[in-house]
């Protein structure tokens, strides 16, 4: 049964907290039909509101030392406070080492309970400074929470966060905060928010299909999916094509078309699989560029030749994590984006691919893995170089051309026979038979 919330006004609310004085609150419930935990509610919000405490955090004094700053800054907690008072941005304090020494210091003297009351900190949150003070004296922390600089540690979140987003301005409050998880940045999924939309961001309107989760692949290359997706650019109209591995949700190729034919289908298929390897099975819909419905169509005849099964999905949803994937990104990249030609289009393409399988975390994966940590098997390593505070990058990555080290000139012999090789291009030498 649902029961719909009554309203009190001014007068029935001043009317049970006197007559509460008088004979009790479960007495003055009883007579005037509130409930006693209503009229126990009441009681205790006007004694907060009544006591010195609260009042001189609302106007500090200047003989009494206080940690309230004029404007409630944001961030994520180390301070287990009250809910501040009605505001548009309700995100809890972060205290400056100098400020925690202060309540340190008067809690070793006079005790938790009287610096707590004093400086307005709940008191949970000072039994952890301690904590964490002690063991950073023991040798066994390396950061303390009285070390460090005064320097408005919210201010420098929210650039760090504006930062973020601002480079991939299609990212989410969530994905923002996976981004900056992985870097070892940690903040709550409601001040990332916050910061967010007080600097103007709005939640998009995407269209998302349904998502079949009733199977995923076990290992890379087991299954890929394959779709197109329908765009508009300058006027004409676009085909982008992509294949997605299901295990890792690794793209492993993507390409710009300007029709739904088979040679695109094709010519983009055998690209991935002379990078990648050939996949077990490939999912697609039913659409003439995949599958022909009368006869043997194109596509079909090469997988047959790779001797890859192929599978139709008989619904949308059945190849929903392709369509999970188009929505990112036309929300991530077209929705972000003009482009000056088709081939500024392509270009702007391949890097978002770029980005998506080796800097873009995944909420599929845990939220702190991106795709190619999966599917080059190194996701334990990844989680644990996360866990520890350690930047994850580089990980199990070739080196960048720069950094390799390259043969420009090298000699060899095979059955008797010098060849020398000078960038990479072979030249026989012969030597004179008295040799």
């Amino acid at each position: 049964m649902i029961r719909n919330r009554r309203n009190y006004s001014s007068e029935q609310r001043e009317e049970a907290l006197r007559l509460a004085e008088e004979v009790g609150p479960t007495e003055a419930g009883r007579k005037l039909g509130i409930p006693r935990t209503t009229i126990n509610r009441w009681r205790q919000g006007r004694a907060r509101a009544t006591t010195p405490g609260a009042q001189e955090e609302q106007v500090p004094s200047p003989a009494r030392p206080s940690l309230v700053r004029p404007a409630a800054p944001s961030g994520p907690v180390e301070a287990n406070q009250d809910k501040p008072a009605a505001s548009s941005r309700r995100v809890k304090r972060l205290y400056t080492p100098s400020e925690r020494s202060r309540v340190l210091e008067l809690a070793a003297a006079e005790g938790v309970s009287a610096a707590a009351r004093k400086y307005g900190v709940c008191r949970f949150s000072i039994y952890e400074w301690q904590r964490r003070a002690r063991l950073h004296g023991q040798g066994q922390l390396a950061d303390s929470p009285v070390a460090g600089g005064d320097e408005d540690r919210a201010a420098a979140r929210d650039r760090r966060i504006l930062a973020e987003w601002r480079a991939h301005p299609g990212l989410g409050p969530s994905q923002v905060r996976n981004q900056l998880r992985r870097q070892g940045f940690k903040v709550s999924l409601h001040t990332v928010r916050c910061v967010l939309e007080e600097d103007g961001y709005v939640p998009p309107k995407v269209r998302r299909e349904p998502h079949d989760r009733r199977y995923e692949a076990v290992r890379p290359n087991h299954l890929w999916h394959l779709d197109f997706l329908h765009r508009h650019i300058h006027k004409q109209k676009v085909y982008v094509l992509l294949v997605l591995d299901d295990f890792s949700r690794f793209i492993v190729g993507g390409a710009l078309w300007d029709g739904e034919r088979v040679a695109a289908v094709t010519e983009t298929f055998l690209a991935a699989v002379n990078r990648h390897g050939k996949p077990e099975k490939a999912l697609s819909d039913g659409g003439s560029a995949f599958y022909s419905w009368r006869g043997v169509g194109a596509f079909t005849r090469l997988l047959e030749e790779l001797e890859v099964d192929q599978i139709v999905a008989s619904v949308p949803e059945s190849n929903g994590k392709l369509e999970v994937l188009n929505a990112n990104i036309q929300k991530e990249l077209f929705n972000q984006e003009t482009f000056f030609d088709l081939g500024e289009a392509q270009r702007r393409l391949s890097a978002w691919i770029h980005f998506y399988n080796f800097r873009r975390t995944h909420h599929a994966l845990g939220g702190l893995l991106v795709p190619a940590d999966r599917y080059f098997g190194r996701s334990d390593e990844v989680l644990a170089a996360v866990e520890s505070g350690h930047s994850p990058e580089g990980l199990g990555e070739p080196l960048p051309v720069g950094e390799r080290r390259l043969d420009l000139l090298r000699l060899t012999s095979q059955r008797g026979q010098l060849e020398l090789y000078v960038l990479g291009h072979r030249i026989p030498l012969s030597l004179p038979a008295s040799v």
